[in-house]
């Protein structure tokens, strides 16, 4: 994160060594101490959104497990998260295989065309998801998949096959397609192909990306908003609509633990990336 200095760094070059790494720091504060703060109060043995005077003094019974074991026993926070999940790994699932498949086809096609393509494919990434939320729900309704958990699979899966194909397709940068045509000249045909040559080359993209999709389908709200039924909340709606209705710390305990599986996610993520950079460069040639 921060800049090496070099031993022969003269005055400027430290001052603006040491301004540029309290910058940085500021930053990661900002982005990082919120979401921080948000853990510890979800231990609070009361029924507040602040740090209590015996929670900052570190009194034992300041602390509680009270929030969690609500969590997990209500049986609307159990209804999301089985909701959540179920989205989820369906999403992911199509996400994961639709992107997958556009970034081999992009990859063949010319820049040009692979650019006009890629706008399109990258369009719910880019376009305010409130448009994109009305969007869906005009067309879903119009063909009868609105407030089902069909309706939103699909959508979460829209929304997280941007993040496949870009994943995908900068691993398909460095692979070498003579492999593909080698297997072909020895009788392999396309599915055997690529199952046994492209999936194992590509595979790091396609887990980053399928991981990417999860965390997204995840957390998204304001498509479940539009689209679900009032039996069919997620975690975030039913977290947004505890704020509204029903203000509980129980929220604060959803929230760290969408954290905790965000942050492990991300690390399985950073894993198989760099196992798979080691293997490059243990492996040159392939």
């Amino acid at each position: 994160m921060f800049l090496t200095l070099s031993p022969t760094a003269g005055p400027l070059e430290k001052l603006w060594h040491v301004i540029f790494s309290g910058l940085c720091l500021a930053i990661f504060a900002f982005l990082v101490l919120p979401l921080v703060i948000v853990v510890p109060l979800s231990f609070n043995a009361e029924a507040y959104f602040t740090f209590t005077r015996e929670m900052l003094s570190l009194s034992p019974e300041a602390f509680s497990w009270r929030w969690y074991r609500e969590l997990f026993t209500n049986p609307q926070w159990a209804t999301a998260f089985r909701n959540s999940l179920l989205v989820a790994l369906g999403a992911t699932v199509i996400a994961t295989t639709l992107g997958t498949l556009a970034a081999l086809g992009l990859a063949k096609l010319r820049p040009a065309l692979r650019a006009s393509v890629m706008i399109v494919l990258l369009s719910p990434m880019i376009i305010p998801i409130v448009i994109v939320a009305a969007a869906l729900y005009f067309f879903f309704t119009a063909i009868g998949l609105a407030q089902t958990l069909t309706g939103l699979i699909l959508a979460h899966a829209m929304l997280g096959a941007p993040f496949v194909v870009t994943t995908v397709l900068a691993t398909l940068s460095g692979f070498d397609w003579n492999l593909v045509r080698a297997a072909a000249s020895l009788g392999a045909g396309p599915v055997r192909t690529f199952r046994r040559v492209t999936l194992p080359a590509i595979a790091p993209g396609v887990i980053s990306g399928g991981l990417f999709a999860f965390i997204t389908s995840l957390d998204e709200v304001v498509v479940v908003m539009f689209l679900a039924s009032v039996d069919q909340r997620t975690v975030p709606r039913q977290m947004w609509s505890g704020i509204r209705e029903q203000l509980s710390p129980t929220i604060l305990a959803a929230a760290s633990l969408l954290i905790f599986a965000s942050l492990l996610l991300l690390l399985f993520a950073e894993m198989i990336r760099r196992r798979n950079e080691a293997a490059r460069i243990s492996n040159p040639k392939e």
